[in-house]
């Protein structure tokens, strides 16, 4: 339902006002609890409501491996109708309506019953006899299925379709001041207590309408006799229009005639008040559902649900195609039947697993540096990770149904763990990749440090540039560790050799003229005052004294 009109209870939760709408079904005309429901979904709406098709981008797939870690956990948030889920949509649709056409707060009778339920309260007594202008619908249904296979994220989804508190104020003209709870849901407690489950019932409450309940009724000194006719109260009064229990297959570890007397307080407000009631619960739960639930149920018209796991047919294929589109691998993979059947084997049809094991493969993908998935990676992460369920999963394969009995539930798989895992494993392999790129470029520095420092040592020696860099590469060539002081010391006794191989060459081609050349530059030299030695230095012909600077002839 579209809240366009909310507001917010003091303490309490935001509501939606009553808007009231006109009602094609003549058994739900003039009822404001009705009235103020959201319309009945034609199953394309329903569909189009309950798909859950989370955000992509193909250009995540460039993105660095840890920030794709968290791009692949949207994968639990894509939810794609199936007409198992049509099914229970109607039905909780159908529950709620039907059981408020006998719980009309405008007929007459209805504050008469809702003052008596204070009497109930008081005496903590609930009486079927009591209840004779309340007619039952006698609305209640059981979900019943293995784990893993989005029992209660279905329930969830479907029950997102309406607001969970309206507020009410006038009714066509009439002022009609109330609080309206939709649907409330809890969890069965581990121990399948009462208590535990009627506390939880006021703290839920509270939390809904800033209200004080549990306060008032939370403390030991409240025996169970006096919280249970205070819930059905409460119930009444705001108009509850479907109280679910998830987890009943807790029922099975509470104590002596637990169950049954748990069991027996769901039929009295389903007989007594009309409150419709969903149980939801996995294979366990079923020997505990046996009596009188069941009896309460009959003539109800909507029965078990008993949810299956998927067979590889025109479903599994249209979730599988839907699932496929969210692939955060560098090189995605088209659909294949091949592919497609390896998940089915690996999962046998059981959802929760079939998006691990699809979300696990993508994580080892990236982990792996493969960035690609493909049957044998489906293969290896479920055999490494699916340890537990294994003995179930080959007993689903092979049909035997005795073999099967003997698993009442799917041990969850801690994915979180896996991931962790992965997580790990990758930020050690990207560290050590990344300590030898740093000594990679830490070895590159240091030789350019030589070779850069050596070159200009040279050049302070007055070797000319080109010729030091020439110098230096060639004696840095094919070396390893060198240091600057061992470089410049071999690269000058190159140049030297180099200069005096040179000098020998001018002279055996020139001979006698080199000779007289001196003669005339040393005259010349006289004449501007300058000594033989500072003139024969000058053209190189012979080598500084000890005395002298280094020199290098060149």
């Amino acid at each position: 339902m579209e809240m366009t009109n909310n507001l917010l209870i003091p303490n309490g939760c935001e509501a939606v006002v009553a808007e009231y709408r006109d009602q094609d079904v003549v058994d739900y005309r003039y009822s404001p609890f009705i009235e103020a429901l959201p319309p009945i979904m034609s199953q394309e709406e329903v569909i189009d409501h309950l798909a859950v098709y989370p955000p992509f981008d193909p250009k995540e797939r460039q993105l660095e491996t840890h920030i794709r870690f968290h791009l692949v956990q949207r994968l639990f948030q894509y939810f794609q109708p199936l007409s198992v889920h049509l099914d229970l949509e109607s039905r909780i649709s159908r529950l709620i309506r039907q059981g408020y056409v006998y719980r009309n707060p405008i007929q007459p009778g209805f504050l008469e019953q809702i003052n008596g339920g204070q009497e109930w309260m008081r005496n903590r007594t609930v009486e079927l006899s009591r209840n004779q202008a309340f007619r039952s619908t006698q609305s209640a249904l059981t979900i019943i299925g293995p784990s893993g296979l989005g029992k209660s994220t279905a329930i969830n989804r479907i029950l997102s379709l309406y607001p969970q508190v309206i507020v009410h104020s006038e009714y066509k003209g009439t002022p009609f001041s109330a609080y309206q709870i939709i649907w409330l849901k809890l969890d069965c407690p581990h121990d399948g207590s009462i208590k535990g489950l009627t506390i939880d019932f006021f703290r839920n409450v509270d939390l809904l309408l800033g209200t004080r309940y549990y306060r008032q009724y939370g403390s030991a000194r409240y025996p169970i006799s006096a919280l249970q006719p205070a819930m059905s109260q409460i119930s009444r009064t705001y108009g509850l229009g479907l109280l679910v229990i998830d987890e009943i297959q807790h029922l099975s570890t509470a104590k002596s005639q637990g169950a049954e007397k748990m069991l027996n307080y769901f039929v009295t407000l389903v007989n007594t008040i009309g409150i419709p009631v969903v149980l939801i619960g996995t294979n366990k739960a079923a020997g505990v559902l046996q009596s009188q639930f069941r009896q309460a149920r009959r003539g109800s018209g909507q029965g078990d649900l008993v949810i299956e796991r998927m067979k590889q047919d025109a479903n599994w294929d249209l979730l599988i195609e839907g699932m496929w589109d969210y692939q955060w691998v560098r090189n995605p993979v088209p659909l294949t039947a091949e592919l497609s059947a390896e998940l089915y084997d690996l999962s046998q049809g059981i959802l929760d697993i079939a998006v691990k094991i699809f979300v696990m493969a993508q994580i080892r993908a990236m982990s792996s540096w493969k960035e690609t998935l493909s049957a044998s990676l489906f293969r290896q992460v479920a055999n490494e990770n699916l340890k537990l369920v294994q003995p179930m999963l080959q007993s689903l394969r092979s049909g035997d149904m005795r073999e099967l009995a003997k698993y009442e539930d799917i041990q969850p798989i801690d994915i979180g763990s896996f991931i962790e895992r992965e997580s790990s494993s990758i930020k050690v392999s990207e560290k050590i990749k990344e300590l030898q790129v740093a000594k990679k470029k830490q070895v590159e520095r240091q030789a350019m440090n030589v070779e850069e420092e050596s070159i200009i040592k040279l050049v302070e020696l007055e070797v000319p540039p080109a010729t030091a860099k020439r110098l230096v590469k060639k004696v840095m060539e094919g070396k390893g560790t060198v240091t600057v002081p061992s470089v410049v010391k071999t690269a000058l006794a190159l140049h030297a050799q180099s200069a005096s191989d040179k000098t020998e060459e001018r002279s055996t081609l020139k001979g006698q003229a080199v000779q007289g050349d001196i003669r005339i530059a040393v005259a010349e030299g006289k004449k501007s005052g300058k000594s033989a030695y500072e003139v024969l230095k000058e053209h190189g012909i012979i080598k500084p004294t000890s005395d002298d600077p280094l020199f290098v002839v060149g």
